[in-house]
């Protein structure tokens, strides 16, 4: 089962994909493993051992907690996702059980690839300057691969703003299977891309002020 449409999808092919999609397609016990940190799964022996793959991309945003929250306002309204060739529906909410679409356009046709919100964390310090926000989002039936993605924004002690993607994946589909290589350029594509419409938008809003 795969999701495709020959125009950009319209929220109610969205809908529908969502609605048509099953359960999480990777195995529970690792459902979220990607709010560890990225050396925890490098060390994972069982992931490796089930055919998953990691990515990882962390990159500085900028310095203070205004940088932060901006950064954080980015990720709960999905501008990290705002590619011409890639978005989510930026009205989705950032719930923990929430099951949304990410649109993908690859050569002629979109793909829909649906996916559940897994879990959503947030830390802040009350004596530190250190906050962090993300979340996880599992693959669901329907998604051409299996797996797990964490998006993360966190300000660490010397009030730097970092922008962290972590996530472990593996074909589930004979598409996936026969492409995969380019499945993995294009992941590494969208993650610094997604770094870069990060950057924009807290940039933007900066001027504006």
């Amino acid at each position: 089962m795969v999701f495709l449409c020959w125009t950009r999808p319209s929220h109610r092919q969205q809908q529908e994909c969502i609605n048509k999609s099953g359960d999480f397609n990777y195995d529970s016990k690792y459902r979220g493993a990607t709010s560890k940190p990225f050396s925890a799964l490098q060390n994972d022996g069982d992931l490796s051992k089930d055919g998953f793959f990691l990515n990882h991309n962390r990159i500085l945003v900028g310095c203070g907690p205004e940088t932060y929250e901006k950064s954080k306002t980015a990720l709960q309204t999905w501008r990290h996702f705002g590619l011409n060739w890639a978005f989510v529906d930026p009205k989705t909410s950032i719930a923990a059980g929430e099951k949304f679409c990410v649109c993908a356009k690859m050569f002629l046709p979109w793909i829909m690839m649906p996916l559940q919100v897994a879990y959503i964390k947030e830390n802040r310090d009350r004596k530190k300057p250190k906050a962090s926000f993300g979340f996880g989002s599992g693959t669901l039936q329907g998604h051409l691969l299996a797996g797990e993605e964490r998006f993360s924004i966190e300000m660490d002690e010397n009030n730097q703003v970092w922008y962290e993607i972590i996530s472990f994946s593996k074909p589930a589909h004979f598409l996936s299977f026969m492409g995969y290589p380019y499945v993995q350029f294009r992941q590494k594509c969208f993650a610094k891309q997604s770094a870069n419409a990060v950057l924009k938008y807290v940039n933007a809003k900066k001027t504006t002020m």
